[in-house]
């Protein structure tokens, strides 16, 4: 049935492009960027806009949302998993639902190209598949600036050897602008288990880092003419602290406090608040329900 219901979803989507509309009912798939390092976050959102004049009852069955993704080079991209789609949810009529979905655990498409992505909906009450049109992004190679080797510490009152990681940075050329990221790996460089992009940057600066007694790593790294990022990542990959400070006077730069802390040194903070939310907190299969 699922092989079935994937080959429908193609056939429904072959004349598409952005969208498609059956019975009332439109499904279109939308990212925030179509451009992305191999292991990055692929973030998908699906959004289902219903005009029907009927109230839809959707997310029961796991395979109500089916994902489509090839290689335009025709390059097999092997499934890797069963993407989590499953939860009960109506949807109104002239009401839109949007579910937010991250592709990298469960297709690899890791290999540099171009690749799209189709979703097709199922509607149990009209026996009906309805299909996007393809959404196409690519899969680019960035060029490492630097690779930094440590320790990840181990919890209060454990002992014993500790796990070696890398933190690599790289740059890459995203719609003519250099994008500074950071791919956290085990000790060999094989095994990603995080890709972050940190945000854009200037092709004249290079990155100051440093790490911290707890294998944070600190970046400052310049994206204007008089303006500086400032990031802070965790041995998990976890974005903890992101501020931009501007020149004023001094140009900002990392050190150590009197206590031995690392801190930003000159500039001027533009925000008074640290942005420390990342999109892995936000959740990954939400279902969030609007007017179109």
């Amino acid at each position: 049935m699922k092989q079935l219901f994937a080959t429908c979803a193609l056939a429904l989507t072959l004349c598409c492009s952005g969208h498609a509309q059956v019975s009332g009912v439109t499904v279109e798939v939308s990212m925030e960027q179509e451009q992305f390092l191999p292991n990055e976050d692929v973030r998908i959102a699906v959004r289902i806009t219903n005009l029907s004049g009927q109230t839809l009852r959707l997310g029961a069955d796991s395979d109500w949302l089916a994902l489509s993704v090839e290689s335009i080079d025709k390059r097999v991209v092997s499934k890797l998993g069963e993407v989590p789609v499953q939860g009960e949810f109506t949807l109104a009529t002239t009401h839109a639902a949007t579910k937010r979905l991250n592709l990298t655990p469960y297709f690899n498409f890791r290999h540099q190209g171009r690749y799209q992505v189709i979703a097709t909906v199922k509607v149990p009450q009209w026996e009906q598949m309805i299909g996007s049109g393809p959404q196409r992004f690519d899969v680019i190679n960035g060029t490492i600036l630097r690779e930094i080797d440590f320790g990840v510490p181990l919890p209060p009152g454990v002992s014993g050897k500790p796990e070696f990681r890398k933190y690599l940075l790289q740059q890459a050329n995203y719609l003519k602008q250099l994008k500074l990221y950071v791919r956290l790996t085990d000790a060999s460089g094989q095994k990603t288990f995080r890709v972050l992009q940190v945000g854009s940057m200037v092709s004249f600066g290079r990155p100051e880092t440093q790490l911290d007694q707890s294998s944070n790593l600190h970046i400052m790294h310049q994206i204007g003419a008089r303006a500086f990022n400032y990031a802070v990542i965790t041995p998990d990959g976890e974005l903890l602290v992101k501020e931009t400070y501007d020149i004023s006077g001094t140009t900002p730069r990392l050190g150590l406090d009197d206590s031995g802390k690392i801190r930003v040194l000159g500039g001027v903070l533009r925000t008074a608040s640290s942005d420390k939310s990342s999109p892995a907190t936000k959740s990954k299969h939400a279902a969030e329900s609007q007017s179109p």
